[in-house]
């Protein structure tokens, strides 16, 4: 689009939110934006609809129809609210939960979203306040409703709010009920299309009462109460980085036996201007810096984070000499699985019938681990809402034991059916009780499951391109990889290349392509070189960034070798990197 035609499109549509059914103040911001010299706001603002998606909405606080904003957040659920009377048309009452995190104007968007179903003739169930994400998808099934609604934006910069949408399982949504959704959406044409003057009686509040049935669930997963009782006094330190895990985490590891959560109070404040974290995703150094300083300074044996929401976990291992480690995502997955299957076959549970779930960017060393322990293991796509649909495919089956993913996610219970860091969080703490009734730390546990099924080293890579100029660069890099695939990596010959956006599997070295088994096509690209290294490329679906995702092999014999083995890793990685051209 020319750029004389595009401003005349994006001032159409801000004049008309200059119209009735607008609200003062956003007719003043939508006036700045007009009467400013630079247009670049303006025309980020307006120059589309903030989309609907598969994941729901996720984008900038601000007046114009590509910001979450009051009306945004109001289209949205006005069209969800049309389909659930379509869907649910046989039942007497529809029922929903809405929930939120601690960002600015989070309330203020739940509020707004049990208004609008209450309006619609829907029973909102809403939170008293903030809660983690995952105990909205646990209240969804616990109170046997049809739909949820976050208002949360995880991870994102404090600039952002979010809108999740979730079915009658708890899960986020997916086929065929995605697409309707977004049909229904997209037919709101008018801001007097959303019914905003809220019923007061179909709105019931919940809190406490949910509270502690979330929590007595989760402490149904303990595995290992003894090994607890004997290292209770462990030193945890965990910070919710400003975020809703206050509310429950550390109620969560009191409730398994421990008794030394050792706290970062400047973080223990939830705020969604995030005051005291310049980052506030848990993969992020940055991001655990204070709660480091914290276990320094008390010689704490373990750190554990999670984001703002909630749903990600975040730990910092103590090594043998005293030093604190971050780990990534893969290794988090890794220990917990690893614990979780282990224990299992400790106990005597096993029946056959158990598996587990990863993601196709998650490292397969989890596959190596899963085979030769007899577990069956899926992959899918990258988000819970595909690790929920596993477990909802081997409903009354198989029997789930857990499953994540590389970005930090973890989810151990099919009572809930979105990644949950109050589980993980409570679980990887027993894990480590556990391990040093084996007489090792946490990195020695590692380090045993490298030698055991493998060693793996994984390092991801974000190449952020905001605004409309970034989204259009991004298709580009793809379109490219698409053309133009390496023939080589870091000195290694690619073999496979998976293209899910057409599910076709190519073997280079045979020209034979295969079709992969997977429930819909994802904008994802996969190499697999011979010597065992795995690229993955995928545009975020929440966040103005392109991912690359990079694994690579290597061996390890002893504890002795694991420094070696990371730096041979680490120089192998950059090689893929600069192969890339993303070093």
């Amino acid at each position: 689009m020319e750029n004389d035609e595009l401003m005349k499109v994006v001032t159409e549509k801000a004049n008309l939110w200059l119209g009735d059914g607008y609200d003062e103040a956003t007719k003043a911001e939508v006036r700045r934006m007009l009467n400013a010299e630079d247009k670049t706001e303006l025309i980020d603002s307006f120059y589309r609809d903030l989309e609907f998606g598969t994941g729901g909405l996720r984008g900038i606080m601000g007046a114009g129809s590509n910001r979450m904003n009051k009306y945004t957040v109001g289209a949205a659920t006005q069209g969800l609210a049309n389909y659930l009377k379509e869907a649910f048309a046989e039942l007497p009452e529809i029922a929903v939960v809405v929930g939120h995190d601690v960002r600015n104007n989070s309330r203020e968007y739940a509020e707004i979203v049990a208004d609008i179903f209450s309006a619609n003739g829907i029973k909102a169930y809403l939170f008293d306040s903030f809660r983690p994400t995952p105990e909205l998808s646990f209240a969804i099934r616990e109170l046997g409703c049809q739909s949820g609604v976050n208002i949360t934006a995880s991870h994102n910069p404090k600039e952002y709010n979010g809108y999740k949408a979730y079915w009658s399982d708890g899960a986020q949504i997916i086929a065929p009920h995605d697409v309707n959704i977004i049909d229904n959406v997209n037919k709101i044409k008018s801001v007097s299309e959303i019914k905003f003057e809220g019923d007061k009686s179909k709105i019931v509040i919940i809190g406490d009462e949910m509270d502690q049935k979330f929590l007595t669930a989760i402490k149904g997963l303990q595995l290992s109460p003894e090994a607890v009782a004997q290292y209770h006094d462990l030193k945890l330190v965990y910070t919710p980085i400003h975020g809703t895990g206050v509310k429950l985490i550390p109620a969560s590891l009191r409730n398994y036996g421990f008794t030394n959560i050792i706290n970062v109070p400047e973080q223990d404040v939830p705020s969604g201007d995030f005051p005291r974290s310049e980052e506030h995703n848990p993969e992020n150094p940055s991001a655990m810096a204070m709660a480091i300083a914290k276990a320094k300074e008390v010689e704490a044996d373990l750190i554990l984070a999670s984001d703002p929401d909630a749903d990600r976990i975040g730990c910092v291992l103590r090594d043998d000499n005293g030093e604190y480690v971050l780990i990534n995502g893969n290794q988090i997955v890794m220990i917990l699985l690893n614990y979780i299957m282990t224990r299992n076959k400790e106990l005597g549970r096993i029946t056959g019938k158990e598996y587990i779930v990863k993601t196709i960017v998650t490292t397969e060393t989890i596959k190596s681990i899963a085979d030769q322990n007899g577990f069956k293991m899926y992959d899918c796509y990258t988000g819970f809402k595909w690790i929920a649909a596993v477990i909802r495919d081997n409903e009354g089956v198989g029997r789930y034991l857990g499953g994540g993913e590389e970005s930090y996610g973890f989810l151990a219970e099919d009572f809930c059916r979105d990644k949950d860091a109050v589980s993980a969080i409570s679980l990887m703490a027993e894990a480590l009780a556990w391990a040093k009734t084996k007489g090792m730390n946490f990195l020695q546990m590692l380090q045993d499951i490298y030698i055991k099924y493998g060693y793996s080293r994984e390092a991801g890579v974000s190449l952020v391109r905001k605004g409309k100029s970034g989204a259009e660069e991004i298709i580009a890099i793809m379109k490219e990889f698409r053309a133009n695939p390496p023939k080589q990596i870091a000195g290694s010959d690619v073999v496979i290349v998976k293209d899910y956006a057409d599910l076709n599997m190519k073997n280079l070295k045979t020209g034979e392509i295969t079709k992969m088994d997977m429930p819909t096509t994802s904008n994802v690209l996969q190499y697999f070189t011979e010597d065992g290294t795995k690229v993955s490329i995928r545009p975020s679906g929440t966040e103005p960034k392109i991912k690359f995702y990079v694994e690579v092999k290597g061996s390890m014999k002893t504890n002795a070798d694991y420094a070696d083995a990371n730096n041979k890793a680490d120089a192998k990685i950059e090689a893929v990197k600069k192969d890339l051209g993303i070093d």
